[in-house]
């Protein structure tokens, strides 16, 4: 996301947990020959644990994650 423009975007407090470790996520893509391929999941558990993301919310937290994800790869692909 390193054209990010620093609008504010309004996020619903359900999302919150979910968006905040995306963006701290924004360092761990994996990059092949085509750009970006995904997100380094072996990353995610110390991030969830620097977020004091609770067990119980982790399943819905990485399942938000994930969609963030598969859009964000949309629109990068696009760029190509």
């Amino acid at each position: 996301m390193d054209d990010f423009d620093e609008a504010c975007v309004e996020v619903w407090p359900d999302n919150l947990h979910a968006v905040n470790v995306f963006i701290l996520m924004d360092t761990q893509w994996r990059t092949g020959m085509a750009g970006r391929t995904g997100l380094d999941y072996a990353a995610l558990p110390v991030v969830l644990d620097a977020q004091a993301i609770s067990d119980t919310e982790r399943g819905d937290v990485f399942e938000c994650v994930r969609v963030m994800e598969g859009e964000a790869l949309r629109i990068f692909s696009k760029e190509r």
